[in-house]
């Protein structure tokens, strides 16, 4: 095994605290469902068009990616970027099963992993929250963005997640999630952040937003058990709760997200973006 597959291995085991695999992709695709909208706009914000060559750091199983080929088709192309070779594998399955041809998806960490191509926009959302050194990552995402180029990121400051009425396995929730990001050395209220980041990195013209799903139905409400569910693992290793009081916990969340009269919501998201000088 090679010493940068190693170093990819050990730091998707030992900081990400989200369960990979199978289960983890299927958190993801529900997460995409809801985010959905809000990206779509940041990307026409960001100015994303046809023709356009895109990196997406973090892909997963390739949800944003899929949007992005939509976008940017005819003749642009995407590449996506990820350290789970499962979601990696599912990703390429259902990009041959949606007929793309204008879609590569490739293991690599940003963390560790230089990008040796330039595109016109670079993303990630939900990436630089987990990592130890985030002005690291975005120095090789701005040395992946061509001059003139844009350069997005979206990440959350989990401090403005909210429930009605109030709900002690939320609460705990929050706490635990919050708990295991640190543990880990992420940094879990990253959000406020990324404006200031992005400017450290080089970028100017610099723009932000902020957006939060929440509602009384629907899918929204069942992304902070299905997340409780998937971080369970990471919690138990960081010796933060009882795996009863985990299952405790996610029956909890369940129970509140099913009932109609309680509102629910995902974390706080800021988006923000800038724009490679040119020379």
């Amino acid at each position: 095994m090679s010493k940068s597959v190693q170093r990819r291995k050990n730091t998707k085991q030992h900081d990400y605290i989200i369960r990979g695999g199978f289960e983890g992709r299927e958190r993801l695709r529900v997460l995409s469902r809801v985010m959905q909208p809000t990206t779509l706009a940041l990307f026409q914000r960001a100015g994303v068009r046809p023709g356009m060559e895109c990196l997406d750091v973090g892909c997963g199983g390739g949800d944003i990616a899929f949007d992005l080929a939509r976008i940017v088709s005819p003749g642009g192309r995407i590449v996506g970027l990820d350290i789970d070779e499962v979601k990696l594998q599912l990703a390429r399955r259902e990009s041959r099963a949606r007929h793309f041809s204008n879609i590569e998806f490739r293991m690599s960490d940003v963390a560790v992993d230089e990008v040796k191509e330039q595109f016109d926009f670079v993303y990630a959302r939900f990436v630089l929250t987990h990592l130890r050194d985030p002005a690291k990552a975005l120095a090789r995402m701005y040395a992946a963005t061509r001059s003139g180029g844009v350069l997005a990121v979206e990440d959350i400051d989990f401090r403005g997640s909210f429930c009605h009425p109030k709900c002690v396995p939320f609460h705990r929730y929050l706490e635990l999630y919050t708990q295991t990001v640190q543990r880990r050395g992420g940094d879990p209220n990253i959000g406020p952040r990324l404006p200031e980041l992005l400017k450290e990195a080089g970028l100017q013209g610099i723009q932000m937003s902020v957006v939060q799903p929440a509602g009384t139905h629907g899918e929204v409400k069942l992304i902070t058990p299905i997340t409780m569910e998937n971080i369970a693992d990471a919690v138990l290793a960081e010796s933060l709760a009882s795996r009863r009081e985990i299952d405790s916990i996610v029956t909890g969340l369940y129970s509140f997200a099913q009932d109609s009269s309680t509102v629910l919501s995902v974390p706080r998201v800021v988006q923000a973006w800038g724009y490679r000088p040119r020379p």
